[in-house]
């Protein structure tokens, strides 16, 4: 099966939560396991915090300096939130996608397995030796 990309402002909706359509399923499980899916999980996360910060600039008075300092200290608040929920929020949307809970950190382990296998084995030869 096929990806299909979604459209500029379905992927809007996407990166503000929405759902997607079933043609775009085999796009979400890729856009939540690629090897670019932390890139991508914060640049929805870039969007959601853009929507929050032009009306701040262009509504809240005061100072320009002071309103971009607060925006600057929020978006650094809200990188951090979505570092910490970024797991669980890709998982959530692979979720929505159709897929069973997991399956995307399955993808990811699965495309992975032999870099972490060579990585136990050098950390076993390195610390497991028994020469101490």
């Amino acid at each position: 099966m096929t990806r299909r990309r979604p459209g500029p402002l379905r992927w809007l909706w996407y990166a503000l939560g929405g759902g997607l359509p079933p043609r775009h399923r085999t796009w979400v499980l890729h856009d939540t396991t690629c090897n670019t899916w932390r890139l991508r999980h914060f640049s929805r996360a870039f969007v959601q915090m853009s929507l929050v910060a032009v009306p701040v600039l262009l509504i809240v008075p005061g100072l320009l300096w002071i309103r971009l300092v607060g925006i600057l200290l929020g978006w650094l608040v809200a990188l951090q939130y979505a570092l910490f929920n970024m797991e669980e929020s890709v998982e959530y949307r692979a979720r929505k996608a159709g897929y069973a809970a997991g399956t995307a950190q399955a993808v990811r382990d699965e495309a992975n397995a032999d870099e972490r296998a060579a990585a136990a084995a050098r950390y076993a030869a390195r610390y497991r030796s028994g020469d101490t």
